[in-house]
């Protein structure tokens, strides 16, 4: 009965005793932080860059993850270089011909990505606005102004002004190629008399998503009136009656200058 009891105490100690070191060294040895946990900042840079069309341009995309890190430049642009260093990496971007292009650069640091985006925008102000002199066909005038090397062509609003005032306008959002382009206007008006002395312009507005650019041309006058047959006709016979009373008029002088000398 002794033994029995003596060999249940010693399975108890030897269990407790296991039991304790389990404990003990479950205590002395906690889980490791996840670096995954550790936060990090991806920027690309220049956030906004614009380039005439053909143009390229150079982006650079940093981080500050303290690991080997994945990176990659998401984009429809041509790529070219590409330039490696301590927590950046530069991407050259080729040809760029859209007007308007997103960029995301993806970095992955421990498992964990973010991103960083920007935009490129290619266009080109016009070189020049020219509006020529008034020509005179018929009885309207035409007027022709010439826009040059302009891109994009689909945002671009041409008007033509009187004064300040608009007469015309006409947007080109039915074109849309990828070039430089040149762009004429015809427009084809009468004038009054109250037109006559008035500066003509043309103006070229390009509206690019909240990005405006203006160009305009050189004011040039109207100094001849174009008259249509029944004010011709109008004119004609005021200046015929004019001409009748003034040789009236000279006719009765003559006569009394005659009958003076006469009596003298």
């Amino acid at each position: 009965m002794e033994s029995a009891l003596l060999l249940l105490s010693l399975l108890l100690v030897a269990a407790y005793l296991r039991g304790g070191s389990s404990q003990h060294e479950w205590m002395q040895s906690p889980p490791a932080p996840s670096v995954t946990s550790v936060p990090f900042l991806v920027r690309l840079s220049p956030e906004l860059e614009a380039v005439p069309p053909g143009g390229s341009v150079w982006l650079n995309c940093s981080h500050n993850c303290p690991l080997p890190v994945h990176s990659s430049l998401r984009t429809q642009l041509r790529q070219g270089k590409i330039v490696n260093g301590s927590g950046w990496v530069s991407y050259q971007l080729l040809d760029v011909r859209a007007w308007n292009s997103k960029v995301r650069c993806v970095v992955t640091c421990a498992g964990e990505t973010r991103e960083a985006t920007a935009r490129i925008t290619a266009f080109k102000r016009p070189r020049s606005v020219i509006l020529e002199p008034p020509v005179l066909v018929g009885h309207k005038y035409t007027l022709r102004c010439y826009v040059t090397h302009v891109f994009p062509v689909g945002f671009l609003v041409v008007s033509l002004r009187k004064g300040g005032r608009v007469v015309y306008h006409e947007s080109l959002q039915r074109f849309t190629g990828s070039d430089l382009a040149n762009v004429t206007l015809t427009y084809v008006m009468r004038a009054g008399l109250n037109d006559l002395w008035q500066p003509l312009t043309c103006h070229a507005r390009l509206n690019l998503d909240g990005l405006v650019v203006r160009s305009s041309s050189a004011p040039v006058m109207l100094t001849v009136l174009a008259l249509s047959p029944a004010s011709i006709s109008l004119a004609s016979i005021s200046i015929a009656t004019l001409v009748g009373i003034f040789l009236a008029v000279g006719a009765v002088y003559v006569r009394k200058y005659l009958a003076v000398q006469t009596q003298l």
